[in-house]
């Protein structure tokens, strides 16, 4: 899995080792991703410190695969540059964009040939409820999350019958250190990581989509189906201008 080192990868890889499966944990701290290791005990965990970011990304992770196969990927790895866009270098942006699209396609390339001939497998790409709607003063990390869902959605449903499911995950806010340290005061329908990926995988199989979270599935409905589309974008500009304070 990659952005598995710590917060909800954390919990991703702990929910996945508790079902069995053997783990390649990706992300670009080595150390952080040995302390994640170091907790799991049962199947082999491979850990690699990958930029998700650089154009070898393919190769590098083609190798640690060799003799791995794989049964499930789950894409947690994330750039968020927080601000107004204009104050963005054409580098953040970039960066949002190498890691949050390029890379999960790259990885589908690599994979899913295997999955399709094996006839099983199962993909979790972590979008957000940010992909609902332009979000302000994450911009570009929204746009990145509606590539995610669009994707997921697509592929799902080119997959059908083929034993290969996929999923987007549209987490809220979830209390992980990123979170915390940019909104200490909290936010509607936070959910700790641990709950966020076990509605996860209960969730895999049953259709392309999820929102973890009572609270989060009736907000985010009730912003798509009972108010103009600008009102929505509004609302949630009050919420993300907090994240700069």
């Amino acid at each position: 899995m990659a952005g598995a080192s710590e917060g909800l990868g954390a919990a991703w890889a702990e929910g996945l080792h508790a079902q069995g499966h053997a783990l390649v944990l990706l992300a670009r701290r080595q150390a952080v991703l040995d302390e994640v290791a170091a907790k799991l005990k049962g199947p082999e965990v491979v850990t690699a410190a990958v930029d998700l970011a650089s154009g070898d990304l393919t190769a590098k992770v083609a190798t640690l695969l060799e003799g791995r196969p794989l049964d499930v990927l789950v894409y947690n790895a994330a750039a968020a540059p927080v601000g107004p866009f204009v104050q963005m270098t054409p580098a953040q942006t970039r960066a949002a964009i190498d890691v949050n699209c390029r890379a999960p396609v790259e990885l589908l390339h690599l994979v899913l040939p295997g999955m399709i001939e094996r006839r099983r497998g199962a993909v979790v790409l972590m979008s957000s409820l940010t992909a609902f709607q332009g979000t302000a003063y994450t911009a570009v990390y929204g746009a990145t999350k509606a590539f995610n869902l669009t994707l997921a959605e697509a592929l799902w449903a080119e997959l059908r019958g083929t034993g290969v499911t996929v999923l987007a995950c549209c987490a809220g806010a979830t209390r992980t250190q990123s979170y915390l340290k940019a909104m200490p005061n909290g936010a509607p329908g936070e959910l700790e990581p641990h709950q966020v990926v076990r509605e996860g995988l209960a969730a895999i199989g049953r259709g392309p989509t999820m929102i973890p979270g009572r609270f989060n599935r009736f907000a985010s409905f009730f912003l798509r189906r009972f108010l103009p589309r600008r009102a929505a974008v509004g609302i949630l500009a009050s919420q993300t201008k907090r994240l700069q304070s």
